[in-house]
């Protein structure tokens, strides 16, 4: 795997964390960040020994890891950007913001600190949100003359509500982590010494179940949300027959009927 920049990764246990580090610019996003994310994340896509991504955000200069998750996209690269560099920078994060939704590993965002504009959108672009106490969110955009360009006009009202997104996008008004939380923003609120040991428990709980079978899940959550229930749940019932001739159903169900622990190893 290629060295990079602004990122580092770390594999234990089919469990991978990926953090952004660009301390300088907490974290902020950046061209070259977008296409180092776009990059990794295809490389772990092929990964069978990895099961689940947990993405956060490195320190700081001083060296506080819990200053920023990601303090938005990098306005000074933005601030001269014309119409046509600007749609191409948003379609540049929608590549790997759609990678964290679509790959089949499950993707969880461990969130500290500022996870403002692009910290935003990209941590909804993961399956789960998990934030520290002193996490903030927000999407400034407007107040900056632009509207969110990496999925957050999209993403934020399919997760709170239209309502309450058009409320944070048109105020700007940032929202912390219990606000987060009671609006279906995020997952789970924890301290921030439990943040990435939170993380690790969830990612190793679903480590010890089916892979293929959450990675259909996935694709299934994902693609039938915006069908019509009737076209969805054909879709569910077509691939549940698939996942019924697995050596993972096979095991699990003979686990049960057995009462002991299966090993499901499927992907």
């Amino acid at each position: 795997m290629a060295d990079y920049n602004n990122l580092t990764l770390d594999v234990a246990d089919e469990i991978a964390v990926l953090t952004i580090t660009r301390p300088a610019a907490l974290n902020a996003l950046n061209s070259e960040t977008l296409d180092e994310l776009d990059d990794i994340l295809n490389a772990i896509e092929k990964r069978d020994d990895i099961k689940v991504v947990i993405l956060t955000g490195g320190p700081d200069k001083k060296g506080n890891a819990f200053k920023s998750f990601v303090a938005g996209a990098d306005i000074s690269e933005m601030v001269n950007f014309t119409a046509p560099e600007a749609r191409a920078f948003g379609i540049r994060a929608s590549k790997p913001f759609f990678k964290l939704m679509e790959m089949r590993q499950v993707t969880i965002a461990a969130v500290n600190g500022f996870a403002l504009g692009g910290g935003c959108e990209i941590a909804m672009a993961c399956d789960i949100r998990i934030a520290s106490d002193n996490a903030i969110f927000g999407q400034p955009e407007t107040g900056l003359g632009i509207i969110p360009g990496f999925g957050g006009t999209q993403r934020l009202a399919r997760l709170v509500g239209m309502g309450r997104a058009k409320e944070m996008i048109f105020t700007c008004d940032n929202i912390d982590a219990n606000e987060a939380y009671r609006i279906g923003l995020v997952n789970k609120v924890v301290s921030t010494d439990e943040l990435m040991s939170t993380a690790k428990a969830m990612a190793a709980k679903i480590v010890s179940k089916g892979s293929y079978a959450n990675a259909v899940a996935k694709a299934a959550i994902n693609n039938g949300y915006d069908m019509d229930i009737h076209n969805a749940v054909e879709m569910e019932a077509n691939l549940f027959g698939i996942v019924n001739d697995t050596h993972d159903k096979k095991e699990g169900m003979g686990a049960f009927l057995e009462k002991r622990k299966g090993t499901l190893t499927d992907f």
